[in-house]
């Protein structure tokens, strides 16, 4: 018998770690810039913490850091979750200027008309040609917002000669260079500094869609809101993306994996999109509550603006042909596909 003793001693070691492996607990540190009040948070991640967690028998959980506690600022996300100072990043790829061009499609101005079918669209889109670009992380979701409009502290805008000279904040490159276009001088910044700076008169308004107002109670620091004609697309969106720490996933071990598979990606992204889409009217009646006025900027209008700003189509498609790419055939292919998703 004693010769069957190492095979049995084999057999109950790796049983015992096939099971340490089945049964290992993780952790997920995860850091954002939002307050923990706000929709994507409260509706979009923390959802999705919740799932992974009953998936996998509160196995996996998420520890959540609002508000950039762990510090650094919100551009500094996406290099904090490629290098493992935090494991899961929920933030704006357009944060950091030019890194990222080929996503900065969906931000380009009357691209989409719905956050659903962006985000679907969007998710597609980085599938087939931004996976190089964003080698250095783990895309869990890629979203866009709700329609962003324009909000101002003294003046309504209703034309786009009422822009100019005008200081707008706007979030991410793209948009800087939609509101110079039309006239305004842009002004970046992220949105947790857009309070003081309508206060303080840093700024004369800002490019927001009303999911987020609320959250930083912007509807208080302005009483003008101008949304545009629904025959025309969005004025502009921006893309989110929801991204892990490629050496943290390759650690996981394989059903922990196949739970985070199977919790992100194009569904994901999709969940996220229609989530905001449906958090426009909650957002808008804060202001509507307010007494705040509204104008609906006309489609004959909008077209102004439209040919005003169709020169940065033209640049993106410039800057992509740059990289080796068909920027004139991608630009019509996400078209393509926010078509297919309308």
């Amino acid at each position: 018998m004693k010769k069957y003793i190492p095979s049995l001693a084999l057999a109950l070691v790796a049983a015992t770690a096939a099971f340490g492996a089945h049964a290992q607990e993780v952790t997920l540190k995860v850091h954002h810039f939002w307050n923990p009040q706000a929709m994507p948070p409260m509706k979009v991640l923390q959802p999705w913490c919740d799932k992974i967690a009953a998936d996998s028998n509160n196995r996996m959980k998420c520890q959540i850091f609002p508000a950039m506690q762990l510090g650094g600022t919100p551009a500094q996300l996406i290099d904090q979750v490629r290098d493992g100072v935090v494991d899961v990043a929920f933030t704006l790829p357009g944060y950091t200027a030019g890194r990222f061009p080929i996503m900065e499609v969906f931000e380009l101005p009357f691209m989409t008309s719905s956050a659903e079918s962006g985000s679907k669209a969007a998710w597609d889109f980085y599938a087939k040609h931004g996976q190089k670009e964003f080698a250095s992380v783990k895309p869990l979701m890629f979203a866009v917002h709700d329609n962003g409009y324009v909000h101002t502290r003294e003046k309504q805008i209703k034309t786009m000669g009422d822009l100019k000279g005008l200081k707008m904040r706007a979030p991410t490159r793209m948009t800087n260079k939609l509101l110079a276009s039309l006239g305004a001088t842009p002004v970046a910044m992220p949105l947790p500094a857009v309070a003081e700076a309508v206060n303080k008169g840093v700024v004369d308004g800002f490019l927001l869609p009303w999911e987020v107002i609320p959250s930083v109670r912007l509807q208080e620091m302005v009483k003008f809101h101008s949304e545009t004609d629904e025959a025309r697309p969005a004025l502009y969106t921006s893309v989110f993306i929801l991204a892990m720490n490629p050496a943290k996933y390759n650690a996981l071990p394989a059903d922990l994996k196949a739970i985070v598979d199977r919790n992100s990606g194009a569904g994901l992204s999709a969940a996220a999109g229609k989530i905001w889409d449906e958090s426009k009217p909650p957002g808008r009646k804060t202001a509507t509550d307010r007494n705040n006025t509204f104008y609906t900027i006309p489609a004959s209008e909008l077209d102004n603006w439209i040919k005003a700003s169709a020169p940065l189509n033209d640049e993106w498609v410039a800057n992509v042909d740059k990289l080796g790419m068909p920027g004139k055939a991608m630009l019509q292919e996400a078209r393509d596909l926010l078509t297919k998703y309308k």
